[in-house]
């Protein structure tokens, strides 16, 4: 079995396409089923959030599986497979863990160090395994991936200037109007990313009003941050009397019109600031075009980073922060695939060991058979010389597989084992090799096929 991570994300999507692709929990339920109808997919991870949609499974064939999960990511964003691959990137066994653990850590985030993909991480884990999608393979995997996300955050500098991407798009409202102390905000969307903006724009002073489809959850919401809740029927109302409308719903459709803000822009003399942050996007694109109304988006925010690639959004990450987080996920990824490859190799010696009992026994037996005179004390001191020969002649290969077996390729040393003494070489096994020398094959003849078969889906 092998672990892929396949799918796209703000690095190499545009938002338009994100939001093709964007899940909420029904969508992702749906999918790790169809994930695990899949002939190559045993185990499924979906982490979709407002930025990424990536699938992290385990499979029994490398091309099998690239391609039975990039149809499921492709027919699930509503386009082709052949559309959907030049923004698609694979990751493969060690690089698809570590790819997880930098993604959780928030190094692969658009704001650099940000902390919510962790906790979307641990929801994406938690349906996961409700859904019976987890199995023994992912399972320690994706705890790793929030062990290190966690020792990160706690351990190094980074959340320092690891804003959240709410953070950054208020920084760009008060770049329009100035501090937000004291002015009406308004907030549509009462999940985890309205219940974090309500959270922030509180902290920041401004005077919080929450509207939501559930008025319970806005009312609660707007209780625990001092701010008040309205009804989504006064949206107009509510809009002409906010400085800066906030949306951020799990709408499928469009949330804030023109109707809407045109509404609430007549006769008024100040202008407006809508963020949205919502996958789908809430707001109808046309509503920016509209006089006095300035719209910040994550389209806007991905063109900042790209126009300052290598860059986080806002401000700067201590380049020393980066290096100590990238130093615990190479530390941690270093043992979680010392661990994954020892066990790999567990079986094998095992199967060598018992091979060469039975082996042994036989022999005793044909030696009993043609020698049925030999006195018990001599039977007994030859078999205890021949186990002694043959578990001298296994120490040395078995201690050493299991030595290499930490090192990268080390797997390939069991395989090779078994291949010489036989050792139930399958079907299965022999289709995992020719995969394995796959991209053994890509990675020795250029560099650019390494990085078409790391980082492009692939036919």
């Amino acid at each position: 079995m092998s672990l892929l991570a396949v799918g796209i994300s703000h690095q190499t999507a545009p938002v338009t396409l994100l939001e093709q692709a964007a899940m909420n929990g029904d969508d992702t339920v749906k999918t790790l089923h169809e994930l695990l109808d899949c002939e190559h997919v045993s185990e499924a991870l979906v982490l979709a959030t407002c930025n990424r949609v990536e699938i992290f499974a385990e499979v029994d064939r490398f091309h099998g599986g690239v391609a039975d999960v990039s149809r499921v990511l492709a027919r699930h964003a509503g386009t082709g497979v052949e559309d959907l691959s030049p923004y698609v990137t694979v990751h493969y066994e060690d690089q698809a863990i570590g790819h997880l653990c930098v993604v959780a850590a928030g190094l692969d985030s658009m704001v650099v160090g940000e902390t919510q993909v962790l906790g979307q991480l641990r929801a994406a884990y938690a349906l996961a395994q409700a859904e019976g999608a987890i199995g023994r393979e992912l399972h320690p995997i994706a705890q790793r991936a929030l062990r290190v996300g966690k020792r990160v955050h706690s351990e190094t500098g980074i959340d320092r200037a690891g804003a959240s991407l709410v953070s950054v798009a208020l920084d760009r409202v008060t770049d329009r109007v100035g501090e937000l102390a004291g002015r009406p905000v308004l907030v549509v969307g009462a999940g985890s990313m309205g219940a974090l903006a309500a959270t922030t724009l509180a902290r920041r002073g401004a005077t919080v009003t929450v509207t939501s489809r559930t008025p319970s959850t806005a009312a609660r919401l707007a209780e625990s941050i001092g701010g008040r809740a309205a009804d989504l029927d006064r949206l107009a109302d509510e809009v002409a009397a906010a400085d800066v409308l906030v949306t951020c719903t799990g709408a499928t459709g469009t949330v804030i019109g023109t109707d809407v803000v045109g509404t609430a822009m007549a006769g008024r003399d100040r202008p407006l600031v809508v963020v949205d942050l919502a996958l789908p996007r809430d707001v109808d694109a046309a509503v920016g075009t509209l006089p006095g109304v300035h719209v910040v988006d994550l389209a806007m925010l991905q063109g900042e980073r790209a126009a300052r690639p290598g860059q986080p959004v806002a401000g700067s990450v201590a380049a020393d922060d980066i290096a100590a987080a990238h130093a615990l996920v190479e530390l941690e990824t270093s043992l979680l695939r010392a661990e994954r490859q020892a066990a790999a190799v567990a079986p094998t010696v095992s199967a060598l060991r018992s091979q060469a009992a039975d082996v042994v026994d036989a022999e005793l037996l044909r030696l009993s058979t043609r020698l049925p005179d030999l006195d018990a004390r001599a039977r007994s001191e030859i078999a205890r010389t021949v186990r002694r020969v043959v578990d001298k002649l296994l120490h040395e290969p078995t201690v050493r597989v299991k030595e290499l077996a930490s090192a990268p390729g080390g797997t390939d040393y069991a395989d090779a084992l078994r291949a010489l003494f036989g050792l139930g070489l399958d079907a299965d096994t022999t289709g995992k090799l020719a995969d394995a020398v796959t991209v053994d094959a890509a990675v020795t003849t250029s560099t650019t096929t390494l990085d078409q078969l790391t980082d492009r889906d692939l036919p």
